[in-house]
């Protein structure tokens, strides 16, 4: 499959890399399809509109921002999902690069994927502890 993307320009991926959002990501409720790539930069990701070369994401794994990380999410949204089995989930965290300040990724609102349907959601966690934006910078230097 061929997509037009917003970091490599028009690239063939795999129908494995497809992924479908039926609810949306916050503030994108009309995007529900994407597909996942990995990034030029590892650890990062990249998600991708399938129909909106404008519209991407840079992904990582909220584990390698806070190794203490736990995802707290709502039974009904496992339940969404199909209730995959501990093997076929896949978490990230959005990143958020300003023009100006710190590097942020959003462990407060953790994309949640069942990899065998190829299904996502967009959850809020239960866990407190977890915000919006958490310093990737100051996060790394912590876990040294």
């Amino acid at each position: 499959m061929t997509v037009a993307t917003k970091a490599y320009g028009t690239i063939e991926v795999a129908e494995e890399q497809r992924i479908r959002f039926p609810s949306g990501l916050y503030g994108f409720d009309s995007h529900n399809n994407f597909v996942l790539m990995d990034s030029a930069q590892p650890p990062l990701y990249w998600l991708q509109s399938e129909h909106d070369v404008s519209v991407a994401f840079i992904l990582i794994n909220p584990y390698v921002v806070r190794p203490d990380y736990v995802l707290d999410i709502p039974p009904e949204d496992l339940d969404e999902l199909g209730n995959p089995s501990e093997d076929d989930i896949l978490v990230f965290s959005i990143i958020t690069i300003p023009a100006s300040g710190e590097i942020t990724a959003n462990l407060q609102g953790p994309l949640v994927l069942n990899r065998a349907r190829r299904i996502g959601k967009q959850s809020i966690s239960l866990d407190s502890r977890w915000n919006t934006k958490h310093s990737i910078a100051n996060e790394m230097a912590r876990n040294r």
